[in-house]
């Protein structure tokens, strides 16, 4: 018997094991799609309605006028007049106001004389990004209604690249596929390969005829086609629900995805050939997943901004790499070169996984 043909057979039985268990195919296909809806319309870095206290103590029309700037879009929303910035400090003491404006006296005089105007900005630290950006947008309005200087040399347009509303939603969902599918695939072979274990089926394996690395192999093939099936309907929800673009290759973003889906799948094989307990395993799988791929991939934090040591480690694990190659082919509609090093890093990272967990069956089970 052939090894290719040893494989197949092996292939078959797992399949066999997974057609019997129903829960682990909803664990498989329902889990990725539930948990992108989940993510994907919790997690969002898009601020818009932020309570606003305005002091207005100038009472003018030109004040006023400023007021209704700050309140006329989405990003503020005006729940409070009080009349002195000390009256304002408890509305944002008790959260019922998160940043307030205050229009010293005099503020039309100044802007008449082509002054300065004073205006006062109070903002609620403890949320600090909801307090830079509105930092960022009160001061865009507040320099629009400044004088201007006789002479303009530059003007400055801003155009965004590859996501021109600044969605949250375009930035995350690379990161949170990857994630997905790192959750989902490690989880898949450490639970099922260690029940095996836990069920002595595993050495029933190793007394047959087939070599380790056909065994692992036949182990990893059913699973890898229920990646690729995951893959499709991540993709699919994506773009339909939160329009994510698809601007390069679906067969690269395929190839990418498939070596990505191997090394993961080996990690999860080689988390149950060392724990050999559904228990131990199912925690080992989430540890080793869900820290490296939220924290370390660049899927929320950027990885520039990490300390030398982390920036390091984070380039060992295929999260960082699989987010960057996701960005690139959807976001940027790059090619093989832009990926290539992505590629490299996932894949070296699979060969080193498969070589421990072929090492391991060799010095756990005789032969």
């Amino acid at each position: 018997m052939s090894a290719l043909v040893r494989v197949g057979a092996l292939a078959r039985k797992e399949l066999a094991h997974l057609r019997r268990d129903p829960q682990m195919l909803a664990f498989a296909l329902l889990l990725p799609v539930v948990l992108l809806l989940l993510f994907g319309y919790a997690i969002s870095f898009d601020l818009d309605r932020i309570p606003l206290a305005l002091v207005d103590q100038d009472q003018t029309a030109q004040s006023r006028a400023l007021g209704q700037r700050l309140t006329a879009g989405s990003l503020f929303v005006d729940v409070a007049r009080p009349p002195t910035a000390e009256a304002a400090e408890p509305l944002l003491r008790r959260g019922v106001a998160r940043a307030a404006v205050v229009i010293d006296d005099g503020y039309a005089r100044h802007i008449a004389r082509g002054e300065a105007a004073p205006v006062q900005l109070v903002l609620d630290g403890a949320d600090n990004s909801t307090a830079a950006v509105a930092l960022g947008y009160a001061t865009a309005l507040a320099r629009a209604e400044a004088p201007s200087p006789p002479v303009q040399p530059i003007e400055l347009r801003a155009r965004s690249l590859f996501n021109p509303g600044l969605r949250s939603a375009i930035f995350i969902l690379p990161g949170l596929m990857t994630f997905i599918l790192a959750m989902v695939a490690v989880m898949l072979t450490a639970l099922t390969v260690a029940r095996e274990y836990e069920r002595g089926s595993m050495e029933q394996l190793f007394a047959t005829p087939a070599k380790r690395l056909e065994i692992i192999l036949g182990k990893l093939g059913p699973y890898f086609v229920l990646g690729l099936v995951q893959v499709l309907l991540v993709l699919t929800v994506g773009v339909a629900l939160f329009g994510l673009p698809v601007r390069g290759s679906l067969a690269l973003l395929f190839g990418v995805s498939s070596l990505f889906l191997l090394a993961m799948l080996a990690q999860g094989l080689l988390i149950s050939v060392v724990t050999r307990s559904q228990m131990i395993a199912s925690q080992v799988a989430v540890l080793s997943t869900l820290l490296p791929t939220l924290l370390l991939s660049g899927f929320i934090f950027p990885i520039a901004n990490m300390p030398l040591p982390l920036r390091v480690l984070a380039q060992v694990f295929p999260a960082s790499h699989m987010v960057s190659a996701l960005r690139a082919i959807l976001l940027r509609g790059n090619g093989v070169d832009a990926i290539a090093r992505d590629c490299l890093a996932i894949g070296a990272f699979f060969a080193v996984v498969l070589l421990l967990t072929t090492r391991r069956f060799r010095r756990t089970v005789g032969g």
